[in-house]
C-alpha cells in the first residue's frame, strides 16, 4: 500500500496528506475547485517551511515531500488509490454523496476510512458496498503535530481493515486508540459538551472570554482555553459536531448554546476569519 487517496485538502486534509507524504507515500489530493487545490497545496508548503526553518527538514526533503503529493480536481484521478481518505467538510450529504461516487471508481478491495470528528461511521459506510472495509480514522489538529488517532469501529468494519488502520497509524507515528460508534466517539463527545458549557457561561455573564479561559488554564491545567480552543478548531465545526451529538442522543445537554449559533450565522468562526469569541489580527 503506497498510493494514498484522499478527498478535501483543507486544515485537516492538508495535514493529512502532509504526514504521509513525509512517510514516503504517493498521496493523490483532490478538491473540487483549483482555487481550493492552491489553497491545499499553500497550507502544505507553509507547514513545511515551519520545519525548515526550525532546522527538522533540509530544503532537499521538504522538495521531496511534495513531490510526493499529486494534486487533481478530478475523482477519476483518485481510482489507483490503494488507500482512501476522506477529509471533506463536517457534513453528512457531501460525505455520503462523495463515498456514493468513489465507491464505483476506487477498486472494491480498497479501505475506505473517513477523518470524520462526530458523525457515525456505520451511516456513512451505508453508502458504499465495502461496509466491512469502511472506518474512522479521526485525526486531530494540527495534524503534523498532534500524535492521538481515533480509530472508530463501525458495526459492520471487520478486524482485518481494524489492524490495517492501526499499523498504519503507528508508521505515522501516531498513536491509535480504536474507540466504538457512538456520536462524536470519545473526543468530541467528552470535548464539546465542556467547550458549550463555557459558551454559556460566557452567555450569562460568569466571566469574560479571558477570565473563562484563564480559570481553566490556570485552574485545570488545560494549555489552552475553551473559547480560545474553539475559535482554534472554528465556531462552525463546533456548531456543527453539537449538532450531531443533539441529534444523535436527543439528549437537552448537547443543545448548542444560542451564541454560538449566533455567532456562526454572523460569519464570526474563530481564527480562520479573524473573529470569534476574539479578535485576530
Amino acid at each position: 500500500m503506497k498510493i494514498i487517496g484522499l478527498a478535501g485538502l483543507g486544515t485537516m486534509g492538508s495535514g493529512i496528506a502532509q504526514v504521509f507524504a513525509e512517510k514516503g507515500y504517493t498521496v493523490i489530493g483532490m478538491e473540487p475547485t483549483e482555487e481550493l487545490l492552491k489553497k491545499g497545496n499553500k497550507r502544505i508548503d507553509s507547514s513545511l517551511d515551519r520545519k525548515v526553518q526550525k532546522g527538522k527538514m533540509t530544503v532537499d526533503e521538504k522538495a521531496k515531500v511534495l513531490s510526493n503529493i499529486t494534486f487533481t480536481t478530478s475523482l477519476n484521478e483518485l481510482a489507483n488509490a490503494e488507500f482512501f481518505i476522506e477529509a471533506v467538510s463536517e457534513n453528512y450529504d457531501l460525505k455520503a454523496n462523495l463515498f456514493k461516487e468513489l465507491d464505483g471508481i476506487i477498486k472494491p478491495d480498497v479501505i475506505f476510512a473517513t477523518n470524520t470528528s462526530s458523525i457515525s461511521i456505520t451511516k456513512l459506510a451505508a453508502n458504499t458496498k465495502r461496509a466491512e472495509k469502511f472506518i474512522g480514522m479521526h485525526f486531530f489538529n494540527p495534524v503534523p503535530v498532534m500524535k492521538l488517532v481515533e480509530v472508530v469501529r463501525g458495526i459492520a468494519t471487520n478486524d482485518e481493515t481494524v489492524n490495517t488502520v492501526i499499523s498504519l497509524a503507528k508508521e505515522l507515528e501516531k498513536t491509535p486508540i480504536e474507540v466504538n460508534d457512538f456520536p462524536g466517539f470519545v473526543s468530541n463527545r467528552v470535548l464539546m459538551p465542556m467547550i458549550n458549557e463555557a459558551i454559556f457561561a460566557y452567555m450569562e455573564g460568569v466571566g469574560t472570554p479571558e477570565a473563562i479561559d484563564s480559570v481553566m488554564k490556570l485552574g485545570m491545567n488545560h494549555p489552552m482555553g475553551p473559547l480560545e480552543l474553539a475559535d482554534f478548531i472554528g465556531l462552525d465545526v463546533c456548531l456543527d459536531i453539537l449538532e450531531v451529538l443533539y441529534e444523535g442522543f436527543r439528549d437537552p445537554k448537547y443543545r448548542p448554546c444560542p451564541i454560538l449559533r449566533k455567532l456562526v450565522n454572523a460569519g464570526y468562526l474563530g481564527r480562520k476569519t479573524g473573529r470569534g469569541f476574539y479578535t485576530y489580527g
